[in-house]
This record gives C-alpha cells, structure tokens and sequence, in this order.
C-alpha cells in the first residue's frame, strides 16, 4: 500500500505558485482505531493483544499527567510532544496571568534522523557528505496517485482549510494540516 495524493491547483492569486499543480495527500475516510493498532503489534511482538489495548488505553492519560508536569514526552519512533498554547496581549506585564491563555493545543515534532544522499569533494581535498533530515515515521513511505472521486478517500483540497495550495518549498499550506516546511504541526484541543 502506498500513501494516495491526489493533483490539486493552486487557485490563490496572490501566490507565486498561482496555476501550478501540486501533489496533495488523500486519505481513506475511516481511522484506524486502537484495536487495529494492537492487532497489528500483537503480530509484531510478544503481547498479548489485550495487553496491548491496556498500554494504549493508559498512553493518553500517561501524556496528559506529564503534561500538567509541565513535561515534553518523547515516544521513540515517534516524535515529541508538548503544549502549547495561545493568550491574549496585555501592555502591563502584571496582567500576564494564566486567565490571559486563550487556547491549548498539543505541538508535535516527529522524530528526524540524518540521512546521507552523497558527497562532494572541497577545494582542500577534504570530503564533505551532503544529508537530508529525514522524518522517521514518514521516511519509508511510498506514493501513489489517487483519483478524487475513488470511494473512501478524502483529501485536504475538498476541505475549508485546504483552500491555500502550494509544496513545502514554495511556501503553501499543503491542506491545513502544519504542511509546508514547518518543523511541527499543531494538534488542536
């Protein structure tokens, strides 16, 4: 299997990338829920598969007791997780209280790794290697076109966030979602 996209235009005329089409993500319209993630490991590890279902039941509430900690949580694999959070201006740095906080969210920063692509020669002899940071969850992954009107997928682009097309280099908001070149994605709660 392979992650769909589908092939929207950018129809914003104050971008650069006005016209251009651009690969967007399309997604089956079921999640895939608890159950079939401890299916998936039970065939993977040892555990049981209500074993699992526990461990991934108390995931959450784990997450949240460290975050009233006021701690960032790394899953290994994964990424790190941590709040964050809105609050309204105030010109008295008195008035900066918690009642000013307006909106928590949960900011996510995939786990990343050095990945060597090749190497170049220095004017000195030396070699210096040239890398890409690669995120972990997503590096593997392979791609393949969707067609929008496939039953059960969705894409971003048929979405009201999704209106602001473009790729990562070319500063659109692939859909919503944190896309773009940015580091992390905000989770809304």
């Amino acid at each position: 299997m392979s992650q769909k996209f589908v092939k929207t235009r950018n129809n914003n005329p104050k971008s650069n990338a006005y016209g251009k089409y651009f690969a967007q993500a399309a997604y089956d319209e079921t999640f895939i829920e608890t159950e079939e993630i401890a299916s998936y490991i039970q065939q993977q590890a040892t555990l049981k598969k209500s074993d699992i279902i526990a461990t991934l039941s108390e995931l959450g509430e784990a997450i949240k007791h460290f975050f009233e900690l006021g701690q960032k949580v790394r899953l290994d694999g994964v990424g790190i997780f941590k709040v964050g959070f809105s609050s309204i201006g105030v010109d008295d740095p008195k008035d900066c209280t918690a009642s000013t906080i307006t909106t928590r969210r949960i900011l996510f920063s995939p786990e990343t790794k050095r990945v060597v692509v090749g190497q170049t020669r220095a004017d000195n002899g030396s070699i210096k290697q040239k890398y890409v940071v690669a995120k972990t969850l997503v590096q593997d992954v392979s791609f393949e076109e969707a067609h929008p009107n496939e039953l059960g997928t969705s894409s971003n682009a048929n979405s009201p966030a999704g209106t602001n097309t473009g790729s990562g280099t070319e500063g659109g908001n692939t859909g919503g979602n944190g896309g773009g070149n940015g580091g992390g994605s905000d989770m809304q709660i």
